[in-house]
């Protein structure tokens, strides 16, 4: 396994020297895969000098910048609102921008992979297309019969209150790839489809709720749920998914939403 390592400048001053006392070394253990050089995946270690209180996104950028600018990985916003650098963290779905080095033991190999369930094209990187296919095909939009009205659709806090929860969602696929059903089945809509279905669903201000909950009344649909709580623990926005799942379940039941 080989180790590129950032060398120091020999001429440093004594003083900036000094101001590095609060740096630590670590290792970043990176899964490498190019297809245009090989079909085979390795995993290649980082050696860096970084601030405890800096992010997982912060050690790539220093990757890519100083030592190896053919790592890929996806980025945008780098605080936590585009939802765009999702990647598996020590075995577990996480922001790159929202995880401190700190909290994830530096003092052992910081492991970076892809997410599961969805086709690797580059290191990180991963083909989304079968995640926003399922978002699309749940109709995620306000959708009302009758003429356009002349001034805004006005709602009670408590309607707002009822999906408040699952407006959050910023189309991560942290969720949705930390479901193992979705990992065996590509086919299920998964857990972000459905809270995005959710949202809609129980807006007083939306009438194709019955369509919605037709569509994940599929096989592939909102029964493939196990209740496993994955994508409730692996949302970095802190949407109660698993509970915006069965409200949809008992929705399909009831009828009632």
């Amino acid at each position: 396994m080989s180790t590129p390592t950032l060398e120091k400048s020999s001429g440093a001053p004594e003083a900036a020297q000094s101001n590095d006392d609060h740096l630590i070394t670590l290792t970043m253990r990176v899964r490498r895969f190019n297809p245009e050089v090989s079909d085979e995946v390795t995993w290649v270690d980082y050696e860096l000098r970084m601030d405890p209180k800096e992010r997982v996104l912060d050690a790539l950028h220093k990757i890519k910048w100083e030592i190896d600018g053919t790592l890929t990985f996806r980025r945008s916003c780098a605080h936590g609102i585009c939802g765009s650098d999702a990647m598996r963290i020590n075995g577990r779905n996480r922001l790159a921008c929202k995880t401190l080095l700190k909290d994830i033991n530096p003092e052992k190999p910081i492991t970076v992979e892809p997410i599961k369930g969805l086709t690797v094209l580059k290191d990180l990187v991963v083909d989304m297309e079968p995640f926003f296919q399922a978002y699309r095909d749940v109709m995620p939009f306000l959708i009302t019969k009758g003429n356009e009205p002349t001034r805004e659709r006005k709602q009670s806090a408590e309607d707002r209150e009822r999906f408040d929860d699952t407006t959050k969602c910023i189309l991560c696929a942290a969720c949705t790839t930390s479901c193992p059903v979705f990992w065996n089945d590509g086919q299920y809509f998964g857990p972000a489809a459905i809270v995005n279905a959710h949202r809609f669903i129980f807006d007083s201000r939306d009438e194709a709720g019955e369509q919605r909950l037709e569509i994940l009344n599929d096989r592939e649909g909102v029964w493939r749920c196990r209740t496993t709580f994955n994508c409730t623990d692996a949302c970095p926005r802190g949407i109660e998914v698993t509970k915006a799942i069965q409200e949809v379940k008992r929705a399909l039941l009831t009828r009632r939403f």
